[in-house]
């Protein structure tokens, strides 16, 4: 039989970490985006972001691309930004053509060397997505397709927080 004691200190550990990630630094990133531009997370202070990470062969991702742009459109006049990220993987002429071809209004990168995956907590699955607040804290880790209806709320909460 387990002596649950021994697993006190484990799980004040495991809890502490978890709550770490609500409210920890986004890491200080520079994504180059598809017309050779780049941005970086010092850009996007001031402003509530959106940072996914996908793959145009994931079917979850395919699916949620249009709810990310609803999304965007909705929320983009009060200081919203939204950033796809390409996983390395992911041939760069699929990731041009996908967004061209759906239209995508917000900046899409390629991660080409697995660098940026790797700065946000070794992603390997997709769609990850992350929730940055004003101040450059990450907030949210969606792992899979988020619930769209909670997003919408919490990122109407964050717009509005000085």
């Amino acid at each position: 039989m387990t002596n649950f004691r021994n697993l006190l200190p484990v799980v004040a550990v495991v809890l502490a970490l978890a709550g770490c990630l609500s409210s920890s630094a986004a890491p200080q990133s520079s994504f180059t985006l598809l017309d050779g531009s780049s941005r970086t997370t010092a850009d996007l202070k001031g402003k509530v972001a959106l940072i996914n990470f996908w793959a145009t062969s994931c079917s979850t991702c395919v699916a949620e691309m249009p709810m990310l742009v609803a999304t965007y459109e909705k929320f983009r006049g009060r200081g919203y930004e939204t950033i796809a990220v390409a996983m390395s993987y992911d041939p760069p002429a699929y990731v041009v053509s996908f967004a061209q071809t759906r239209k995508l209004p917000f900046p899409v990168a390629i991660d080409n060397t697995g660098a940026l995956a790797k700065a946000w907590g070794d992603v390997n699955l997709t769609p990850t997505t992350f929730l940055v607040n004003k101040r450059g804290e990450i907030v949210k880790r969606f792992l899979g397709k988020p619930d769209f209806v909670e997003l919408h709320q919490l990122i109407d909460r964050l717009l509005s927080e000085n």
